[in-house]
């Protein structure tokens, strides 16, 4: 009896230990950030928004206090990707990448976490890092600009569909804006806010020399490509 009673004490301690190692696998948002590409990385985040679910996969956008992250493709069926509402926290298992110059989590898969506090960021103001390298530190997080002008695209025109104009209405918007001479490149991704959705027909509605503020995930693309999901006049 002595012995299957430390057998199974044996068998306890070591499922705790387990547990204990799984949890403390974790990342903070500076050891996410300080892990190397191609690690292997675990977070805890809680979703920001996500695009469109596709063939079991979903792009989140997500964050926690201290930093943000944009989980590309997770593995997700429909039903949950109903769930992944703003707020909801998620434990996030996956690879960190890096693709053209945007840092990602890739290959990911998740569960919820049942019971857990809610989380939603609130925009942070990076108008004043606009062509600062301080800006790349801020990757992925909810952020705004105020105070930017619309400049032409082409043409006249305050827009194009797609990067090159070879579009049509429903696929991405892409605007200029200015601020203090210098002009930068802005998108409506359009599987996270397309057609019909308040930003995209306000994107439409604009005309070049408005100045507007604008809110949105501080996406990267070989430099800042903000996906915006809000516009209004400047205040």
């Amino acid at each position: 009896m002595k012995k299957l009673f430390a057998v199974m004490l044996a068998l306890v301690l070591a499922l705790s230990a387990c547990a204990f190692a799984e949890e403390a696998a974790v990342m903070t948002y500076a050891d996410y950030a300080a892990a190397a590409i191609n690690d292997e990385v675990t977070v805890e985040v809680y979703v920001q928004a996500h695009q469109s679910w596709w063939e079991d996969k979903v792009t989140v956008y997500a964050a926690d206090p201290d930093g943000a992250y944009f989980i590309y493709e997770m593995a997700c069926s429909e039903e949950d990707a109903a769930k992944l509402l703003p707020g909801t926290k998620i434990r996030v298992s996956g690879y960190k990448a890096e693709w053209s110059g945007e840092v990602e989590i890739v290959d990911a898969s998740f569960e919820f976490i049942e019971g857990a506090d809610t989380f939603v960021a609130e925009p942070l103001d990076v108008t004043g890092l606009l062509g600062t390298d301080e800006l790349a530190s801020h990757q992925n997080q909810f952020v705004s600009f105020k105070g930017m002008t619309v400049e032409d695209k082409g043409d006249g025109a305050a827009y194009l569909y797609k990067w090159d104009g070879s579009g049509e209405d429903g696929d991405d918007l892409y605007f200029d804006v200015s601020k203090d001479g210098q002009t930068y490149t802005f998108t409506v991704e359009s599987y996270l806010t397309g057609a019909g959705t308040d930003v995209y027909e306000a994107v439409k509605a604009l005309n070049v020399g408005d100045v507007i503020d604008l809110e949105g995930f501080l996406y990267w693309y070989e430099g800042a490509n903000p996906h915006i999901t809000g516009v209004k006049a400047a205040e």
